[in-house]
């Protein structure tokens, strides 16, 4: 079939018509006013040639007047990929001859350097698409434009926005001309720009009936002609909005808080791992005296602070609270949100969100107790420390006994909370609030930058060690450099795991750190153990360090010792300006500098039972595998731990519900923003706020780390395949310890996220490496080679 008319085309025909004509085919099919038309099918691309006589016989049946000749490839208009402006439209199109050329150059835009760049984006297979082309009636409107029934600017979900021009919908969608904008709401407007408050009122009725009919928002462009008829001229996914918060039930607003870049992850999380850290999470704020429900939107994890944000006495310490591991952009938003009459306190005490008193005054007994034990005895409490860090390492492997997958399933169900918590939690916790305290004591007297010089080279830092470890690593490799520089870090890693590569130590590295990895919290992603790519790109980077005073090992040295000496003169100032304080503050900083570094070994300690829960699971899933119920083992991490259960009792067949998790998994993998807040109504707060103003060429944020360096950017998305250069400037979405070996090479750091006592700018201060966070949309401004000035003091990414 090689031509057919839009009103037979239906929603299952893709393939023969592409997105955009199956579409059209939608909204005839459910009686919507769209312009006659036909479309040349994918088939007559796949053989080449355009079915010229079928083709004019279509348009002499249209009155062989004027059409519009548009792309309709198949991987056009879809949930996760709308290919808006990427392939060709041709409008006015008059005559055969014309035609057959319009459709020839829509058939030559599939293949443009715009539309392979954004298929190359989205891993969309070239080999695989092909391009239908639609024809149509040209409609001569008076005013046309862009219908959202969504608002794309902030997410909100009882809003619409449209976009209006008079003349041809060409100069909304193309940018080329000033448009008016509209947001419909259940306000009554008066008449205003193009459009009459009765042609809006006929937009948001065609909206909401259209959002009903294909199950979600729309993206639809309309034309309205001399006679005011309305014409759908297209309606398609809008592929741009986070995902909504689930329904609540409430009548009242709530707010969501984005927690997953607090661990340095912004990617969606497996499924099999977002039950795991919504319980952990869960259980290590109540351990702290507080309740909040973790929700999955759009596979990250946000707590629900509704219920903090509404009780009278939580939200007084909210904002504060927020400071240690979510950064200022996070307070900035609870900040409006406080603000809002919607959340305003309610009666009656402490709302679900805050922890029954008895429990609040039991945790609060025992971080007393824990925290002034650490800091009158810092090294017995590290001795503890890692003696209770070292028997959960033991603790967490499976028994010898586990012979079937129902006998790892329950070993995996039966985990419980190690009961060594507080050896691990109040140590760092006293280490976290020695560093964060002196910045208000010696308020006056010395700057956030100096405080940040004294906690560089921090000791007793296991990730810093990692990071050391393997650098040594490197410099052993003696005759084995260049093989390890120039093979690619894959192939390196496809060699180490077949045994066929020389040894050069990874083994005994990988014994201590290989259950280590990038998002290592997510229970779905592979460790260091399984695949090092990741550790040979970093080996590789290593080896590009040709000055020895740059070598991390220098570097740390360097750090420590400015550390020290700062400290000797900041406290000596403070004592003289301000005695009491400034021997408070001296005594916190050494405690700082004895039990700040503990910062990353209670995450270190949590991933030994995380490695065993996964090393069971996947055998599950090999059982499973085997028993024809999943297509991999792997597939078992796109499973909820209930759903494991009746695949292994009842031998039901999960591999649709994988492979539907795995669709959604992966079109969130491409998303590059992830939301700091949300409210129940699909709201982005970040959106709604002020934007600071920032001089011409500057992009401002959070000193994170003192100094300041000029070098070029090297803007990472993938740390496992990263290639960092000695002296560039790491520009990253967010950073977690998975990452931090890239920090040995980089000159300095940039990320969208985080806050001051984070993992990211703690390894950075450890460096010595100046570091700039929570710069929004530092990734998308900044390019590859751009030449950028990074100032930790002043907080500023400068771009030359």
């Amino acid at each position: 079939m090689h031509v057919i008319a839009l009103s037979e085309v239906t929603a299952a025909m893709t393939d023969l018509v592409g997105g955009k004509a199956a579409g059209l085919g939608e909204l005839i099919r459910h009686g919507e006013q769209v312009p006659d038309g036909f479309c040349v099918t994918t088939e007559a691309h796949r053989l080449g040639v355009i079915p010229a006589a079928e083709v004019v016989a279509a348009y002499e049946r249209l009155g062989a007047g004027p059409v519009a000749v548009r792309s309709s490839a198949t991987a056009e208009d879809l949930p996760d990929a709308s290919f808006a402006g990427q392939q060709d439209t041709v409008l006015d199109v008059t005559g055969a001859v014309e035609l057959i050329a319009a459709i020839e150059k829509c058939w030559d835009s599939l293949h443009s350097d715009r539309a392979t760049a954004y298929r190359d984006a989205r891993q969309i297979d070239h080999r695989a698409v092909r391009m239908a082309v639609v024809v149509q009636r040209m409609v001569t409107p008076t005013v046309a434009g862009v219908l959202f029934t969504a608002n794309p600017l902030t997410g909100r979900r009882d809003e619409m926005a449209v976009d209006a021009a008079p003349g041809l919908g060409t100069t909304v969608v193309d940018g080329g001309a000033a448009v008016d904008h509209y947001v419909l709401d259940d306000v009554t407007r008066d008449d205003a720009g193009c459009l009459t408050s009765a042609q809006l009122t006929r937009l948001r009725a065609t909206g909401e009936r259209l959002q009903a009919h294909f199950g979600c928002q729309q993206d639809v462009e309309w034309a309205i002609d001399a006679d005011d008829v309305l014409w759908l001229l297209q309606s398609r996914p809008i592929t741009s909005l986070f995902p909504a918060p689930p329904p609540s039930g409430k009548p009242l607003p709530r707010v969501y808080l984005e927690f997953g870049h607090v661990q340095g992850m912004l990617q969606p999380v497996t499924p099999m791992g977002m039950s795991t850290l919504r319980t952990q999470i869960a259980a290590m704020l109540a351990a702290l005296g507080v309740r909040v429900e973790i929700v999955d939107i759009g596979g990250r994890l946000y707590g629900d602070l509704t219920d903090l944000s509404r009780d009278r006495s939580s939200r007084k310490r909210l904002v504060k609270l927020l400071a240690v591991d979510f950064g200022p952009r996070a307070q900035a938003v609870m900040q409006h949100v406080l603000a809002d009459p919607r959340f305003a306190p309610t009666s009656g005490g402490a709302g679900r969100g805050g922890a029954s008193g008895a429990a609040s005054l039991r945790t609060a007994g025992r971080a007393v107790v824990g925290i002034v034990r650490a800091l009158a005895r810092p090294d017995a409490a590290r001795t503890r420390m890692f003696e209770a860090i070292e028997q959960m390492r033991v603790r967490s492997a499976a028994p010898a006994d586990l012979r079937t997958a129902a006998d790892r399933l329950r070993f995996v169900q039966a985990r419980n909370a190690d009961d060594s918590a507080d050896a691990i939690m109040w140590p760092i916790v006293a280490g976290m609030l020695a560093a964060a305290l002196p910045t208000a004591l010696l308020k006056g007297v010395a700057g956030p930058d100096e405080i940040h010089t004294v906690l560089g080279g921090m000791p007793h830092n296991v990730t810093i060690e990692m990071d050391l470890a393997l650098w040594r690593l490197a410099q052993g490799a003696g005759e084995h450099r260049q093989l390890l520089r120039d093979t690619p870090p894959a192939e390196l890693a496809a060699r180490y795991l077949r045994g066929a590569l020389p040894e050069i130590g990874m083994a005994a590295f990988l014994d201590v750190y290989g259950h280590r990895g990038v998002a290592e919290v997510d229970l779905g992603v592979p460790r260091w153990a399984e695949d090092p790519t990741p550790v040979f790109a970093a080996v590789a980077n290593y080896l590009r360090v040709t000055d020895p005073r740059q070598g991390p090992d220098q570097r740390f040295q360097r750090a420590a010792s400015a550390a020290e000496t700062a400290l000797r003169e900041l406290v000596t100032r403070a004592r003289r300006r301000r005695p009491v304080r400034g021997r408070v503050a001296g005594f916190l900083l050494r405690r700082a500098r004895s039990l700040a570094g503990l910062r990353e070994a209670g995450k270190f300690a949590g991933l030994y039972p995380l490695r065993e829960t996964r090393r069971q699971l996947l055998l599950i899933g090999a059982d499973l595998h085997g028993s024809g119920l999943l297509d991999q083992p792997a597939d078992i991490m796109f499973l909820t731990l209930d759903e494991v259960h009746t695949a292994v009792h009842q031998g039901v067949d999960l591999r649709g519900t994988v492979t539907s998790r795995r669709t959604v998994h992966r079109r969130e993998l491409r998303r590059r923003t992830v939301p700091v807040a949300l409210l129940s109504d699909g709201t982005d707060v970040e959106t709604v706020l002020s934007a600071a103003p920032t001089g011409d060429g500057t992009l401002s944020g959070v000193g994170a780390s003192a100094g300041r360096v000029t070098g070029p950017a090297r803007v990472v998305h993938d740390a496992s395949t990263a290639h960092i250069e000695p002296g560039d400037v790491l520009v990253a979405a967010t950073t977690d310890p998975g990452w931090t070996p890239l920090f040995l090479t980089a000159a300095a750091l940039v990320t969208e996220t985080g806050a001051i006592m984070a993992h990211g700018p703690t390894v950075a201060r450890e460096y010595g490496i100046p570091a700039v966070i929570c710069v929004p949309d530092a990734t998308r401004t900044i390019s590859t080679g751009q030449l950028v000035t990074v100032d930790g003091a002043a907080g500023t990414v400068t771009l030359h």
